[in-house]
């Protein structure tokens, strides 16, 4: 009988396995990449600013990590092709697609302008649906593939202005269920986390309201907002061969928000 440390590492390892991170550079994304990395892929983190890509790659090679950093604006087509091309040809095409970058831009409804609705459904959900499609057949070629959006409590319900992004988040859950449909037949699974309230620079707006943030917290089952490494387990999850059997689902991590 094989030692649970080799039963555990066979059913999680992610050794031989290479990923695309989006927004890996700090938050949920930049948690998520380390988790993938220490975990054995080779890791791809994407995002606009060089320094806290460096950053986070001097952080994983350190460690003992494959990483590597592409720096492009997932905010027009034109930008989210050459950062995929780029990305490819650093360790390869990915066998794991995470979607993570996002901009939250949330002014009031009345207030919404289409200047804010096209750039947040520009890169909330047309970049994660053109990584899908430049990278979800290849994945689905080889017989293996994972693809993990980040998505919000306000893909379920309205609250704290949801606006554009609510909507982009909502609509990153559908697409995450089109994907799975498409591709789930040939091994690759396609699920969203969705995060309560985590204290990251994506809400860094609301952070600074002491009142709301105690607020939010009182309202999980474990009496807290969420931390980015919250996620770093269940996304080794959905990256790994243990969730071959799980997709097109939206998992809440959330510490209960959602169903108290």
């Amino acid at each position: 009988m094989a030692s649970s440390p080799s039963y555990l590492s066979d059913l999680f390892s992610l050794d031989g396995r290479t990923a695309l991170v989006t927004g890996g550079s700090s938050g949920i994304g930049r948690a998520v990449a380390g988790a993938l990395a220490r975990a054995g892929a080779r890791v791809v983190v994407v995002a606009r600013g060089e320094e806290q890509l460096t950053a986070t790659v001097a952080e994983l090679a350190a460690d003992g990590c494959r990483a590597a950093w592409v720096s492009g604006d997932l905010g027009s087509r034109e930008g989210v092709r050459a950062v995929a091309e780029e990305a490819a040809g650093v360790f390869g095409e990915p066998d794991i697609l995470v979607n993570c970058a996002g901009i939250n831009l949330r002014p009031p409804m009345g207030e919404l302008d289409e200047e804010v609705w096209d750039a947040t459904l520009a890169v909330n959900l047309e970049a994660p649906f053109l990584l899908g499609q430049r990278f979800g057949p290849g994945m689905a070629g080889r017989g293996f593939g994972r693809i993990i959006h980040i998505s919000s409590q306000q893909a379920h319900r309205a609250f704290v202005h949801s606006g554009a992004y609510g909507v982009s988040k909502g609509a990153l859950e559908s697409l995450a269920r089109s994907q799975a449909e498409a591709w789930s037949p040939y091994g690759v699974t396609c699920n969203t986390l969705v995060p309560g309230f985590v204290m990251t620079p994506l809400n860094a707006r609301l952070s600074s309201d002491r009142g709301r943030v105690s607020a939010l917290a009182a309202r999980t089952m474990a009496g807290r907002n969420g931390l980015a490494e919250d996620f770093e387990g269940a996304a080794v999850f959905l990256a790994s061969r243990a969730s071959g059997y799980v997709t097109g689902q939206s998992i809440h991590v959330d510490g209960g928000f959602s169903v108290h």
